[in-house]
C-alpha cells in the first residue's frame, strides 16, 4: 500500500483554518465528502470523535493522524490538511498540530487501515520529512514529498 497513491490530491487542504481539534477533524471529513469519497458527513466525524475521545491522536512533533471506523465508509480513505499557524489538538507533548492526516476506514475492516497507520507514522518519524511537507504549498507538492519519503524506505 503507497499512502501517495492512496491520498488523492482532492483530499489535500492547504491550509487548515479551524483553530481546535474537532474544527480539523470537520474540516478534513469535508474534504472527503467534497472529493467524493465519503458520503455520511455526521458519522464519520461521530466515528474519528468517539476514537479521539479514548485518547488523542495528536502524537508530538505538530503531527497528528485522526483515524475511525465507520459505517458507509467503502474503502479506506485518507487526507492531509497541513496548518502553518498550528492547531490546538490536545497533543501528547502539548504542542500544536501542523501536519494532520485522517484515515477512514470500513467498519468490519482493520488490516489495511492499521497497515496506513503504521506507514505514516513510520515516514513522519523522519524530521526532514516532516520539513518537507511543512514546505509544501500544493496537493501535488504534498503527494510528491509522500511519494520520494515512500521510495526512501520501503521496497516499491
Amino acid at each position: 500500500m503507497k499512502l501517495a497513491d492512496l491520498l488523492s490530491r482532492k483530499a489535500i487542504k492547504i491550509p487548515l483554518k479551524g483553530k481546535n481539534k474537532t474544527a480539523d477533524i470537520e474540516e478534513l471529513v469535508d474534504v472527503l465528502i467534497d472529493s467524493g469519497d465519503i458520503a455520511d458527513r455526521r458519522t464519520a466525524v461521530e466515528a474519528i470523535l468517539k476514537r479521539e475521545a479514548l485518547m488523542s491522536t495528536g502524537i508530538g512533533n505538530g503531527i497528528a493522524i485522526p483515524h475511525g471506523k465507520a459505517d458507509g465508509v467503502r474503502e479506506l480513505v485518507l487526507a492531509f490538511g497541513l496548518s502553518p499557524k498550528g492547531i490546538e489538538f490536545d497533543s501528547l507533548d502539548g504542542q500544536p498540530v501542523h501536519l494532520c492526516f485522517l484515515l477512514l476506514a470500513a467498519e468490519n475492516v482493520s488490516g489495511p487501515h492499521v497497515r496506513a497507520l503504521a506507514r505514516i507514522s513510520r515516514l513522519l518519524q523522519h524530521q526532514e520529512f516532516r520539513q518537507a511537507l511543512l514546505r509544501c504549498k500544493t496537493p501535488e507538492q504534498v503527494v510528491k514529498a509522500i511519494a520520494d519519503e515512500e521510495k526512501k524506505h520501503y521496497q516499491q
